[in-house]
């Protein structure tokens, strides 16, 4: 596969599930071969739960793709999904669609599917270093804090991920942009998964797609909510959100924390205006690791991404420009060596971390015609 897939050109025609599977670049599994590289789904092959269904571990060797002894060969990544839920079906197809056709840097690879009888089944990169979520979020031996340096690598590859997406290659729409979404390699080198809700962008001289409201709350731009209209600045909108969450080390909806703080976009917009006043939002962790300068171009990228207006939000080509200029890969770093827990899953990741706060949000705001 290349990143010139030729995936455009068939976008905009409705294809059906047995052309959406002949057409995908990646292995089609028996069921039995992945009992057998999971070691029969046990328990303590379990990466994660969450709303699609469960993660497990497996081994397969690199070139025959066969299921090989644990320990050896290549590290996957199993999802299984829940057997009930047209939903979930469809999700599972949406993965397919697109992890099956489109290949870049920064999008998670598919390896694989599983279609036999009622099981569904997607087989992934295996992700050691789990969810940027994790990451930023627990506090635990575990999870110690990233530096500066490694967030605006984080972003920077997060970022190249969509605006590949946005490009004429593959005219995309993520439209579930989160940090539960942005898994990390060995190296924290960030690649986006779970296509479920990934829509084909507007074609001809449409300005958007209709779609009824889906995602996760706290992260969908405000004209998307109202109306439904879905464009590639929906997904500017939600990169702003976990920017924000990057650069403040909170989550973009906390009910735990005083009133007038819930909603991070709603309580930092005030401070990202006011050079004076960003140090009230950037993570106390940090320290010193970042110079002022930087501080303030991030915060005002963030403010952008998050306009009312998405006439005045930039592209991701742009937002890409911007972040290579605060990403200073000589001041990496080699980072924080966490080691990954077990059975933390997030509701629809590959390493499955559980994420408290996004589990059970992935549901229609409102009915509208999909």
């Amino acid at each position: 596969m290349s990143n010139s897939s030729s995936y455009a050109s068939a976008a905009s025609v409705p294809r059906s599930e047995g052309e959406i599977l002949e057409s995908a670049n990646v292995k089609a599994f028996t069921f039995n071969e992945l009992r057998t590289a999971t070691r029969n789904f046990r328990p303590d092959s379990v990466l994660g739960e969450g709303g699609f269904g469960s993660v497990f571990k497996g081994w397969i060797d690199e070139k025959t793709l066969t299921p090989t002894k644990p320990g050896t060969g290549m590290v996957i990544a199993v999802k299984k999904l829940n057997q009930e839920g047209y939903q979930g079906h469809r999700e599972w197809l949406a993965e397919v669609n697109y992890l099956g056709q489109l290949s870049h840097p920064n999008l998670v690879k598919l390896v694989g599917y599983c279609v036999e009888d009622e099981q569904r089944l997607l087989v992934y990169e295996f992700m050691p270093r789990g969810s940027l979520e994790n990451h930023l979020f627990r506090r635990s031996s575990h999870f110690q804090p990233i530096s500066w340096n490694l967030r605006m690598k984080i972003a920077h590859g997060a970022a190249k991920g969509l605006a590949f997406l946005h490009s004429d290659m593959a005219k995309v729409i993520y439209r579930d942009f989160k940090t539960s979404n942005i898994l990390l390699d060995a190296n924290y080198d960030a690649k986006l998964s779970d296509f479920g809700l990934a829509k084909d962008g507007p074609t001809g001289d449409k300005s958007h797609v209709s779609t009824r409201v889906m995602g996760t709350y706290g992260y969908a731009a405000p004209e998307y909510l109202a109306t439904g209209h879905l464009t590639t600045k929906s997904d500017v909108f939600s990169f702003g959100v976990v920017l924000l969450e990057m650069l403040s080390g909170r989550r973009a909806v906390d009910k735990n924390r005083p009133n007038g703080e819930h909603n991070l976009v709603e309580w930092a917009r005030p401070y990202l205006t006011s050079k004076r006043r960003i140090f009230r939002v950037l993570d106390a962790r940090l320290g010193g690791q970042y110079s002022l300068a930087r501080a303030q171009k991030a915060a005002s990228l963030a403010l952008q991404c998050l306009s009312a207006d998405p006439r005045h939000r930039p592209t991701m080509e742009q937002v890409v420009v911007v972040l290579e200029q605060l990403h200073d890969s000589k001041e990496e770093g080699n980072g924080p060596r966490p080691q990954l827990q077990k059975k933390q899953s997030s509701d629809r990741s590959l390493t499955g971390s559980r994420s408290s706060s996004t589990k059970g949000n992935n549901k229609p705001a409102s009915p509208r015609p999909d």
